[in-house]
């Protein structure tokens, strides 16, 4: 069974362990990047070799031609072998890959000899073959150990963003228990029947929310947290408390962060329609927008009921996590006024694992 991307996998273990170290080198990002590079460095020998007084365009432009056909060349049988080599072990997968560029280099160096006469012939096809090869073994070596790098960088901070959005998750569970049980003991003594329906409800909702550690979460998974919670406050509060939805089908199968909607619906019910004589109107919309999802959550608000410290410390909650997963394009707003409490929270498309 594969890990999540943010397990590290042991060492000595494939891709089938974790996520193989060798990027998608058919990406076209990467292929620019890589032309761009082995250009410069084609420049910093042509000027070490012939200076700028006399500088030779013709050497910029064969070897130019050369490396860069050795670069693509090897890119591209990377990217056609990286399925099968990914199910080796580190060490031999990296061996597999620095055997595919010296096969490219020397093939390409046996070509470039017959059909390029500019290059130097005075020390033999043979040493022209040799300093190929061993500059492509060092080079490729390098941006091998690089790669591998920046795959163990990214892994460390996928483990402490794991770890942080943990944390800030489990902040919110412990409050969210708390009012919920207190809705029960609530009718224990006075609707019996319905404080045992509440239970099971509430043991649904435990299992819905713990069950999103197995897989990440979407719309239709939060939404049913939140009909899971505001059907037990209906058993307490009755008649009023009313609730509008508004959810847009076509985002149901849509990611979203765990725990951070049915949050936001229990302030609206705890610090809101709960605090008022007459009851109230909760209203949750989640609706597509240009580049990603708006979800809305508005309820009428008695004057100084939202500045409990619960109720500011799971908002502060929410707007860490947004700004942890998706740095200032996530977005947590409040719209505060005429009796009126409104968060809306934003995030992007195709941002989330």
């Amino acid at each position: 069974m594969q890990p999540s991307p943010g397990q590290v996998a042991p060492a000595g273990e494939g891709a089938t362990s974790g996520e193989f170290f060798l990027p998608d080198l058919c990406a076209p990002r990467l292929v620019f990047i890589m032309v761009l590079l082995v250009e410069l460095m084609v420049l910093v020998y042509a000027l070490s070799a012939s200076g700028l007084p006399n500088f030779n365009w013709e050497v910029l432009a064969l070897c130019s031609l050369f490396v860069q056909w050795v670069v693509l060349l090897s890119a591209a049988a990377l990217c056609r072998l990286r399925r099968v080599i990914s199910s080796f072990s580190l060490p031999l997968a990296s061996l597999c890959c620095l055997l595919v560029v010296l096969l490219v280099t020397a093939v390409s160096s046996v070509a470039a000899w017959h059909l390029l006469p500019i290059f130097d012939r005075g020390s033999g096809e043979a040493w022209w073959l040799l300093r190929n090869l061993l500059v492509a073994a060092v080079l490729g070596g390098i941006v091998l150990r690089y790669f591998y790098l920046q795959q163990q960088l990214l892994i460390q901070k996928q483990l402490e963003l794991q770890a942080r959005l943990d944390s800030l998750r489990s902040k919110i569970r412990p409050h969210f228990l708390f009012n919920t049980l207190n809705s029960i003991a609530s009718l224990i003594v006075s609707r019996p029947e319905e404080a045992e329906r509440a239970v099971e409800d509430l043991a649904e909702l435990l299992r819905v929310s713990l069950a999103e550690m197995q897989r990440p979460t979407l719309v239709a998974d939060e939404l049913r947290l939140c009909e899971l919670y505001l059907a037990i406050e209906q058993l307490r509060l009755g008649d009023r408390l009313q609730v509008d939805w508004d959810v847009d089908p076509g985002l149901r199968a849509t990611p979203m962060p765990s725990l951070i909607l049915q949050p936001l619906v229990e302030n609206a019910v705890y610090h809101g329609v709960a605090q008022l004589p007459g009851g109230g109107r909760v209203r949750v919309s989640v609706q597509r927008e240009a580049g990603g999802v708006l979800a809305v959550v508005e309820n009428p608000a008695p004057d100084k009921s939202m500045r409990t410290g619960g109720h500011r410390m799971a908002l502060e909650n929410i707007r860490q996590r947004l700004a942890v997963m998706f740095g200032g394009q996530g977005q947590l707003r409040i719209v505060q006024g005429d009796g009126r409490f409104r968060v809306e929270l934003r995030y992007p498309w195709g941002e989330m694992a």
